[in-house]
């Protein structure tokens, strides 16, 4: 593998203001707006670790528990929280802040995957990501196990493979 990089190093924050534009009927940013949104700073933070052209590979599961305001300013940030070979994890975290009511809200979390590639589209080899705080190691152990279930629902590894989801279940899954 390539060089190590600290995951700070791809740390990435973006700011939006939801516009007129940006919403939907009941005056909410619309659910597609903000999933490109978190496309774009997760593919930041992913070519920040990486220095290579990215490619999104997967979004886990968005959820829309809290709606995000016409007018409301939204701050995404992102950060690699490991790195398979071509492939990275990027957390990212959504906050909207309603300045005038002086309100900030976490509204969104969720897991993108990108994959690394040279100038013809083929996947290349990304540096290690090394975590520093708490919060870093945590996300970092738990890639394994969100990689390997991302896996198995996409029919690419056999569930009798992911030895890391047996073990959080304490599953024999050969039987």
């Amino acid at each position: 593998m390539a060089k190590k990089k600290f995951a700070r190093e791809s740390a990435t924050i973006m700011t939006e203001m939801v516009l007129p534009n940006d919403t939907n009927t009941l005056n909410n940013l619309m659910g597609g707006r903000l999933m490109h949104w978190m496309d774009v700073v997760a593919a930041i933070a992913a070519q920040k670790h990486s220095n290579r052209i990215v490619v999104t590979a997967s979004a886990d599961s968005i959820s829309f528990k809290q709606p995000i305001k016409l007018g409301n300013v939204v701050t995404l940030e992102s950060k690699v929280t490991r790195a398979f070979n071509s492939s990275m994890e990027v957390y990212i975290e959504v906050t909207a802040e309603d300045i005038p009511a002086s309100t900030k809200i976490t509204t969104h979390r969720a897991f993108f995957t990108f994959v690394a590639v040279d100038q013809n589209g083929k996947p290349i080899e990304v540096p290690e990501v090394v975590p520093e705080t708490g919060e870093e190691e945590e996300l970092f152990e738990g890639a394994l196990r969100r990689r390997q279930l991302r896996l198995v629902l996409a029919k690419r590894m056999k569930p009798e493979d992911a030895v890391e989801l047996k073990s959080i279940f304490n599953l024999d899954i050969t039987k």
